[in-house]
């Protein structure tokens, strides 16, 4: 499997294959996760020290301490010394971002905390090598400290990568994430606009029938298995101060793929719903909305299975690989503009109300079709049709 994320700032993308590792490295990879704990645990001190001591603690200093402890401990000079000052910067960064959100005096609830302790088996391994401390070799991948592992090329590489890091997910499967310049792939023009308005129905209805994107409920699907999964947990939970069973921790991985394949089949559906959005259009306006507030409604559980904010992210960043123009529209009054007109009802309708009338021009469409129309006008890409098709050689205007 290979996944592409473009997340990691401008002009760089993730690609991420399966590994698979031998039993003498997965024994490696564990040692030398014993000891990027350790020197993450040990940062995570000096750093409460040095807050109560009212001193600096920056990642120079904590790699100056991570040498002289190199120095005198054969222990951790025995590892690679890239991952162990990676984890210093990722360690650096964290901490960083804690602080300027409390100076910066955002609510409690909307900061990132203050990096803490990573116990033995609750954090699952992750160690990250820049290009000195890892090469590709005959289709293998050699880490610093004599670590080869075999990677599942599902897809060749674009471009040299720059990073890696090497993690193991809960259900125990452990994958190379390659950090690699993003290339922009041209697609050849279509003349055609789309507007993008999210749902719980249907996770997805644009100004052309042909583009929605129906849900496909595979949380829903699954429930059954999972509430298998859960009962078994529930009879073989351990008590408190006892350790699990291995028929606890076998149910546990049970559940735990069961997730992972119903994730998997939302991220695929989004990059397949995606990839097609982007190639019939040129510009794409797409409802900046964030799904977080109905988690607290009684859609929540549906709207979780859509995975709205995993499909809004899919179509950015496809749009951002072949060169599309992607604008977000705020989502504010939407379902109460016309999308013919641009006049405003005096109410907000309810969700009940599933045709939109218009009022000013007597225009009547289902309430999220109407939305999604308004999409392009917002964005300044009023179609000439409801399918979105501009005059041959019209410019696509820029948003006000």
């Amino acid at each position: 499997m290979a996944a592409v994320r473009e997340s990691d700032g401008a002009g760089h993308a993730r690609y991420t294959y399966r590994l698979r590792v031998s039993a003498t490295a997965r024994e490696a990879l564990l040692a030398e996760w014993g000891r990027c704990r350790w020197v993450w645990n040990e940062c995570v001190a000096r750093s409460k020290k040095a807050h109560t001591d009212a001193e600096e603690c920056g990642p120079a200093r904590l790699d100056r301490l991570l040498t002289r402890a190199r120095a005198i401990t054969p222990w951790l000079a025995a590892g690679a010394s890239v991952p162990q000052q990676q984890l210093i910067r990722d360690f650096g960064k964290s901490r960083a971002k804690a602080l300027k959100d409390i100076k910066d005096r955002l609510p409690v609830r909307q900061r990132a905390g203050m990096p803490g302790y990573k116990k033995k088996h609750e954090a699952d391994p992750s160690l990250n090598y820049t290009r000195h401390g890892f090469r590709l070799k005959e289709g293998r991948l050699h880490l610093a400290g004599g670590i080869t592992l075999t990677v599942v090329w599902s897809r060749e590489l674009p471009a040299e990568p720059s990073s890696v890091r090497v993690y193991r997910d809960s259900v125990g499967d452990w994958y190379a994430s390659f950090v690699v310049p993003a290339r922009v792939e041209p697609l050849p023009e279509s003349g055609r606009a789309l507007g993008v308005d999210w749902g719980v129905k249907e996770i997805a209805t644009t100004t052309s029938d042909a583009h929605d994107l129906p849900h496909a409920e595979h949380g829903k699907k699954a429930k059954g298995k999972l509430s298998r999964y859960d009962r078994m947990m529930a009879r073989r939970r351990p008590k408190k101060g006892q350790a699990a069973s291995k028929g606890y921790g076998q149910a546990k991985k049970w559940r735990a793929k069961t997730y992972q394949k119903i994730a998997r089949q939302r991220q695929d559906a989004a990059r397949k719903w995606a990839k097609k959005v982007v190639r019939d259009h040129d510009a794409i306006a797409v409802e900046d909305f964030r799904p977080k507030f109905l988690a607290k409604t009684s859609m929540a559980r549906k709207a979780a299975d859509a995975a709205i904010g995993a499909t809004k992210k899919a179509l950015i960043e496809m749009g951002r690989k072949h060169g599309r123009d992607v604008r977000l529209v705020h989502p504010a009054h939407t379902t109460m503009d016309c999308g013919r007109c641009g006049a405003r009802t005096k109410h907000a309708l309810p969700l009940s109300e599933r045709t939109y009338t218009c009022t000013a021009c007597g225009m009547v469409s289902p309430r999220d079709k109407n939305s999604a129309r308004v999409m392009l006008v917002r964005a300044g890409l009023a179609p000439a049709g409801v399918e979105g098709v501009r005059p041959p050689g019209a410019l696509l205007q820029e948003a006000a």
